[in-house]
């Protein structure tokens, strides 16, 4: 295998390490999937060296004739230390995990380390549904919301790499005051699919899973319906309020459920449509992702590209 300008990009999520050979026209050549040991037995970045030594071997591909690797990873990312900070996500001991020096001490090769919804926003907005926009909301609704910003063609990090966590914004303020120890209600506990599940399982304790809430609306059962219209509400509400801060081009929505085209997107892009300013709705784009489980592992290498040469980069940061 040609080897000139190949990357490793890795996803690290919190039951899977995904790991694909990726060309500079954000091909993937090859991939593999290997599972998180969650009981705690191997540290994640023992399994991202085996799966990454692995997937090398399979490609023939010697390590130091990597262009270099570009990891995306849930959790708060310190961008300058290439470090998971103390919100690790929902991947077991990875807090305050060393990601990027690590790696390139193992593999000989520099490395970058992005948030995953980060790096769905930058792989979307460079060859996905939101490709040749400069300004990008991308949500991500899974167990919680994640997500990623493009504003004037830049990936918005903040001031530590912690910009994009959309899920994590407070919408009310829950039972207890902050002065009894609230910490309120955020985005995500209403609008993520955990969300959704909560309330369809004090419905129909069967409906335990997103799927199965699905399967019953595409059935015509009228609880299941109302459910879902409820869900889509609390959507609509951050999604909302978001596109009013931001003023984007194009909303992304990802996740699996974003696959959902009848029962979620088109009646969310309805929604919001009808809520927001009419200012806001001129020439304004709602659309499903369409890279899927490969976003993380291309957004990834984007994001390394664009650490290496800022001005020849795929987005410029």
């Amino acid at each position: 295998m040609k080897n000139e300008n190949i990357y490793l990009g890795i996803d690290i999520g919190g039951t899977a390490i995904k790991i694909g050979v990726i060309n500079d026209d954000l091909e993937i050549l090859c991939r593999s999937e290997t599972p998180v040991d969650r009981s705690g037995g191997e540290p994640v970045m023992e399994t991202v060296y085996r799966a990454a030594e692995a997937i090398l071997k399979e490609a023939s591909i010697e390590a130091g004739s990597l262009a270099g690797i570009g990891v995306s990873a849930a959790g708060c990312v310190e961008k300058d230390s290439g470090t998971i900070a103390q919100n690790g996500g929902n991947v077991p001991g990875w807090s305050f995990t060393e990601v990027t020096k690590p790696l390139s001490e193992r593999f000989g090769v520099p490395a970058s380390l992005v948030n995953d919804g980060n790096a769905v926003a930058l792989a979307e907005s460079v060859i996905g549904a939101a490709k040749g926009s400069n300004d990008v909301l991308c949500i991500v609704i899974g167990t919680g919301i994640g997500g990623g910003i493009i504003s004037g063609g830049r990936l918005l990090e903040g001031n530590r790499g912690f910009a994009g966590e959309i899920g994590h914004f407070p919408v009310h303020i829950g039972e207890k005051t902050l002065e009894e120890g609230g910490k309120g209600v955020y985005f995500e506990n209403r609008a993520s699919t955990a969300g959704l599940v909560r309330d369809a399982v004090e419905v129909n304790s069967e409906w335990d899973n997103g799927r199965k809430v699905f399967n019953a609306a595409s059935a015509a059962d009228d609880k299941a319906l109302a459910l879902l219209d409820h869900w889509l509400d609390e959507l609509t509400c951050g999604i909302t309020g978001l596109i009013h801060v931001l003023n984007p081009q194009v909303v992304i929505i990802g996740g699996g459920v974003s696959a959902q085209d009848d029962l979620l997107v088109k009646p969310l892009r309805k929604k919001v449509l009808a809520m927001i300013k009419p200012d806001f709705t001129e020439d304004l784009e709602i659309r499903a992702a369409s890279l899927g489980n490969d976003a993380g592992m291309i957004g990834a290498v984007c994001y390394f590209i664009d650490s290496q040469n800022v001005e020849e980069g795929y987005i410029r940061r």
